[in-house]
């Protein structure tokens, strides 16, 4: 028996979080730079993605969850000698990890012999979802603790995200894509594919067309899939203001990729995330299956 526990930029669903037990430490967000409120229970979802897309000159800021509030969740599982295992946004995108990784420090001073694993997941949203499913599959497969950890960090090597967004603005304030891509995307109206890998930011292609860019991402994630065995992988997507855009998302990858998605782990892009990306992030996150690790 092991506890998971991830930050809220996981995106998990409500229903899946309860269903298997995972414990959500939040991180906060503010739409004004003064006001932080905690993901998840005081923000909504939808009221912070139309203050977002009705007011384009807003960008919003997040703030990485305190050490104190992992702090308590690790130590309610020490206690009951649970082994814990926390994973986190990229450390690119966020400190979440150096709070989590300070607070198991401070746990295992009055509890030595704690089993706490902080991982940098070295994803977000939907990938970090991913993530997350293998090692609750792994558990309801009975896979022990180390065992799992161990698999845990070969599987996030591959997991990807692959997607576009409908303005550059978010990740350029935010220091969150390097020079080159800038410059690539510099001209009007272009626009940038993203692959989220180990935790960086990289640029996949470009184009104006959201329809094209939508369609070349698939072309980009079944190349990736079938180098290394479609049958492998979980397929699942992410989509942020705009739903009736992800429904149909949903139905354009399954047919792209011939695959169907893990519904489990089809996500509603977070406000923590979207603050990094803007409201019309979309795109697909892939993972292998632990089983077939080698």
């Amino acid at each position: 028996m092991y506890q998971i526990i991830s930050d809220s930029a996981c995106d998990l669903t409500e229903l899946y979080v309860k269903k298997h037990n995972i414990e959500i430490v939040p991180l906060t967000a503010s739409l004004d730079g003064e006001t932080y409120l905690k993901d998840k229970t005081e923000i909504n979802r939808k009221d912070f993605y139309t203050t977002m897309v009705e007011n384009p000159d807003i960008f919003p800021k997040t703030s990485l969850p305190s050490v104190e509030s992992f702090e308590a969740v690790f130590r309610k599982y020490a206690e009951q000698n649970i082994p814990v295992v926390c994973f986190t946004i990229s450390i690119h995108l966020s400190g979440s990890y150096n709070s989590a990784s300070m607070a198991k420090d401070v746990v295992e001073e009055d509890y030595p012999d704690a089993q706490i694993v902080v991982l940098d997941s070295q994803q977000d949203t939907v990938s970090q979802a991913l993530i997350i499913d293998q090692v609750v599959r792994m558990q309801n497969d009975g896979i022990p603790f180390d065992t799992m950890i161990e698999n845990t960090k070969k599987l996030m090597g591959t997991a990807r995200i692959f997607f576009t967004v409908g303005s550059l603005d978010y990740l350029r304030i935010g220091g969150r894509i390097g020079k080159m891509a800038i410059s690539a995307t510099g001209k009007l109206g272009i626009k940038p594919i993203i692959i989220l890998k180990d935790g960086e930011v990289n640029l996949g292609g470009v184009g104006r067309n959201r329809g094209k860019l939508k369609k070349n991402i698939i072309q980009i994630a079944d190349k990736y899939l079938t180098e290394n065995g479609k049958d492998n992988f979980v397929v699942s997507i992410g989509y942020g203001y705009d739903a009736i855009e992800g429904v149909a998302f949903k139905d354009e990858v399954e047919a792209g990729l011939g695959v169907k998605l893990n519904g489990d782990t089809n996500v509603e892009i977070g406000v923590i995330t979207a603050v990094h990306t803007g409201p019309h992030a979309i795109g697909i996150g892939v993972i292998q299956k632990y089983e077939t690790l080698k």
